[in-house]
């Protein structure tokens, strides 16, 4: 995404378990280790770096807070986290047929927990069919896909997300 000013693209998935106030876990310190990795720094950034189990929840999250502050990283807006999120996950798996049906499942929680969010249904149906496919000749939820060009499909689908997504 042209707006989004950052190298690693993991802050999309930080951004948007923060906006949902999930709890902060292993992944958090894989994320800090990247951006120093990359060249932020931060005196908050490098103690969520050295962090080990147990994890302490009320702690951490006033240290992501803190080391959000510290990055200018907002993350308010939750309808653009997740676009943001989607567009991390895709991008990461684009061009990995095997992990296709993840990214899809991924997507696919995220439409069901916002009430079926039409922005989404592609993804939900496409899940579905290609999870169909994995296990019979017939699937019945995305027209014209079959065994032979679902993943050419979905591709097709990530491509065309990516690239109305790049622009916002």
């Amino acid at each position: 995404m042209t707006n989004f000013p950052h190298k690693v693209i993991s802050t999309y998935r930080v951004l948007m378990k923060k906006a949902f106030n999930e709890d902060i876990d292993e992944g958090w310190v894989d994320w800090a280790l990247e951006m120093i990795q990359a060249g932020y720094e931060s005196d908050n950034l490098y103690i969520l770096a050295g962090i080990t189990r147990p994890y302490h929840q009320f702690e951490l999250q006033r240290l992501t807070n803190k080391v959000l502050a510290d990055l200018d990283l907002d993350y308010e807006d939750k309808p653009q986290m997740i676009r943001n999120y989607i567009y991390y996950i895709i991008s990461s798996t684009k061009n990995e047929p095997s992990k296709y049906l993840s990214t899809l499942k991924d997507i696919k929680d995220i439409c069901i927990a916002l009430d079926m969010e039409q922005e989404y249904m592609d993804f939900y149906l496409l899940y579905f069919a290609k999870d169909d496919l994995n296990r019979s000749e017939v699937q019945w939820y995305w027209d014209g896909a079959d065994r032979t060009n679902i993943d050419r499909i979905i591709e097709e689908v990530f491509e065309n997300y990516l690239n109305s997504n790049n622009s916002k």
